[in-house]
């Protein structure tokens, strides 16, 4: 008579096991994809309180229109005329604030791309205009 060696428990078979981790994993991932595409957000909008007084050289106003065209103050300007002449007005004033101004409409793509422009000239005072609550 042989011995009982103890072989009953030497293989373990682990395919149901990967088979349920990939059905929670599986689950896991449609149901965070239908959460993420049903979110709203409601963009800020300014307070109450009066804005802060800007002292130091005169700012600069950015506004972009719903059509994606760029003004620097009331002129028309492309994006690398903004550049060159936020250059030269660094260069006279090192320190000076720039507010921009989009419109709702405006694809942020645009804006983001007035904000690189100011970031590259190495601006650092930046305003983001917003309308006031009603």
């Amino acid at each position: 008579m042989q011995a009982d060696s103890g072989n009953k428990y030497d293989d373990i078979n682990v395919t149901p096991m990967v088979d349920l981790y990939l059905v929670l994993l599986l689950i896991f991932i449609i149901m965070t994809t239908a959460g993420v595409q049903g979110i709203k957000v409601d963009l800020p909008k300014g307070s109450k309180a009066p804005p802060q007084e800007i002292t130091g050289p005169k700012g600069r106003a950015v506004t972009v229109n719903n059509e994606g065209k760029i003004f620097l103050d009331t002129v028309p300007v492309s994006i690398e005329e903004l550049e060159q002449k936020l250059t030269e007005h660094k260069n006279k004033n090192d320190d000076f604030p720039v507010v921009v101004r989009g419109d709702r409409a405006t694809q942020y793509q645009r804006i983001m791309d007035v904000l690189d422009v100011i970031g590259k000239v190495g601006i650092s005072k930046i305003g983001l205009a917003t309308q006031g609550p009603k």
